[in-house]
Order: C-alpha cells, then sequence, then structure tokens
C-alpha cells in the first residue's frame, strides 16, 4: 500500500551535473534549479490527462522565460569564478 502525499516533498537532483531542487505536492510537482525560486510547474491532471494536455502545460511554462539554472552560488566550487572564491573566503575568515 502506498503513502498518501500529505506534506510537500523537497528533492536535490543533479541533472546533467547541475543541482536541481524538486517538489512533489498534492497539487503538482515543481522543477526549479537549485537556489531559484521560479520553475517549471506542473499539475497532476496536466500529466493524468495525457500528451496534448502535457505539451501545451510544458509549452506555457517555457514561454514565461523561466531560468532553470542553478544560482551561481550553487555551482561546483571549481566552476565559480576566482573572485566569487576569494570573495565568498573573505566573508568566511
Amino acid at each position: 500500500m502506498a503513502t498518501k502525499l500529505e506534506k510537500t516533498l523537497r528533492r536535490e537532483v543533479s541533472i546533467g551535473g547541475r543541482p536541481f531542487v524538486v517538489w512533489l505536492s498534492r497539487e503538482g510537482l515543481k522543477l526549479v534549479g537549485k537556489g531559484r525560486r521560479k520553475g517549471l510547474e506542473l499539475a497532476w491532471e496536466d500529466l493524468a490527462s495525457g500528451d496534448a494536455a502535457l505539451a501545451t502545460a510544458l509549452n506555457a511554462s517555457v514561454a514565461q522565460g523561466l531560468v532553470l539554472e542553478p544560482s551561481r552560488n550553487n555551482l561546483p566550487q571549481a566552476k565559480r569564478s576566482k573572485r566569487a572564491r576569494r570573495a565568498r573566503e573573505a566573508r568566511q575568515a
């Protein structure tokens, strides 16, 4: 027997080596670049109703011009610029 989804689940996933956060809730799912607030949202009804509704929902989300990339603060250490690394080290010292 499966457990009902009563609270929102939040999990981090790595896609192509970049960190993303996935939220699963009663309403649907949301995929966001780590450190960002806006992302792609998909209602369970849209997903369950078939390919046409799914394509429409995805196209509408993409048309909003959302940035799915993780914020620069959440990139792996090797991909950060030297200036950002020095600034971070200065704050920690």
